[in-house]
């Protein structure tokens, strides 16, 4: 086996199976969870919910119509995965923590933009919060884009692999 191709079956197998994981997470939520019904896994802690959330972060553009949403969100997303690419292409295959970090975010922000082609929001349904202080849901994908932006930042900040 080549080292390009480990390389690029690595991106394969992390992003697809991030992908799958989101996805099938969703599913079963949508499937199996009324829009608005909480389930409590860890009382004082930690929710499953069932959120659509037509924005961004944090709601980003909840409020802009259905059509604006949609091409912003595309566009930056393909943007954001072409960065990525060019990234991860550039990275020498030894980087295996980096290449993993990449994997991740491109898995993330294809199970995001699949709900927004798919549905025009994404399905959200992991609820973090302590007391009355709540993070907003979130879903498989974000956590995925969040790992991976770790490890890419702290790559960085160690500066243990040039970019």
């Amino acid at each position: 086996m080549t080292p390009g191709f480990a390389k690029y079956a690595r991106l394969l197998f992390i992003a697809g199976l991030v992908l799958l994981a989101d996805q099938a997470s969703k599913l079963w939520i949508l499937h199996s969870l009324d829009p608005g019904r909480v389930i409590e896994v860890i009382p004082g802690f930690f929710n499953i919910v069932h959120v659509q959330n037509p924005g961004g972060a944090f709601g980003f553009l909840a409020g802009s119509s259905p059509q604006w949403r949609a091409l912003v969100f595309v566009f930056f997303t393909l943007v954001a995965m072409g960065m990525i690419l060019y990234l991860y292409k550039s990275t020498p295959a030894r980087h295996k923590w980096l290449l993993t970090a990449f994997s991740l975010i491109i898995g993330g922000a294809l199970g995001n933009l699949l709900d927004r082609l798919r549905l025009g929001e994404v399905v959200d349904f992991l609820d973090l919060y302590a007391g009355s202080l709540h993070w907003p849901a979130f879903n498989a994908a974000d956590s995925a884009i969040t790992v991976g932006m770790l490890i890419f930042g702290f790559s960085l900040i160690c500066r243990k692999t040039p970019v």
